[in-house]
Parts: C-alpha cells; structure tokens; sequence
C-alpha cells in the first residue's frame, strides 16, 4: 500500500495542531476556583480530580472544551467550584507542561506533584521499583 504524502484532511489537520501551540496568557485562579491533578477519567465528559485544597471532586468538562481539548490522567487543571455542591465542580482550563511549570514556579502549585503525569496521590501504587512486576511466583518449595 502507498503512504499517504499529505492530500488527505487528517493530515492536513494534524500538521496545524502539532507544535503550533501559541504562547497563552497565563490564567491564575480567583475566588471560586482551585487547581486540580486528573485522577480518572470516567467518561461522558466527567472525570475525578484532586484538588490541591486536599478534596477529590468529581468534575465536568465544559461544552468549549469537548473534542478540541483533550484531559488526560495527570493534567493538571483549573476547576470553577460550585456554591450549592462542595463535591463537584467544572474544568474550566487544561495547562500545558509549561505551564504548569511556570505555576509551579510562582508557588501557585505543590512543589511535591508530578505535572502531567499518573500521579501517585490516590496511593494507588506504593511501589515505585521499576523491576518489581508486582507478584510473587510460587517456587517448588512454596508449592510442597
């Protein structure tokens, strides 16, 4: 089969989007509104998030940001709060690496986080040897 060299959409779509991210004003966080590590994400548009006030929350991403916007586990995020429910909240904006280095940096983040990374918040995984797969094998002398 021949290798598609360009004429197509996708490629033509796929060439705007990488590496042309435009430097964005960074957007800080006001009254109502607290950042967020992605912990899971459990479809439709919702997904769990902790946030950095100590609270998991579960979260829905706005109408603007479906489909064009993509949040995966570990992005970290900016959340608007709601005032009649303390458990759930909307994902307003999606950081960059960058960014969320530089919010790092002004002291906005955690110094302890991994950005954009399968965080270990959640305490899912207490085990960080890399060799380790995680069981044990039974031996001949387990066995008898």
């Amino acid at each position: 089969m021949t290798k598609n060299k360009g004429k197509g959409k996708k490629n033509k779509k796929r060439n705007t989007q990488e590496g042309n991210r435009e430097r964005r004003e960074l957007i800080f966080k006001e009254n109502g509104q607290e950042y967020a590590q992605v912990l899971r994400m459990l479809g439709n548009g919702r997904c769990d998030v902790y946030c950095f006030d100590g609270i998991k929350r579960l979260c829905h991403i706005r109408g603007k940001m479906r489909k064009r916007v993509w949040v995966n586990v570990g992005d970290i995020v900016l959340i608007g709060l709601r005032d009649f429910q303390d458990k759930k909240g909307d994902i307003i904006q999606k950081y960059y690496f960058e960014e969320a280095r530089s919010l790092r940096a002004y002291g906005e983040l955690p110094v302890n986080i991994f950005i954009n990374e399968a965080s270990q918040i959640d305490g899912d995984q207490q085990n960080t040897d890399i060799n380790d797969p995680g069981f044990d094998f039974e031996t001949k002398e387990n066995i008898g």
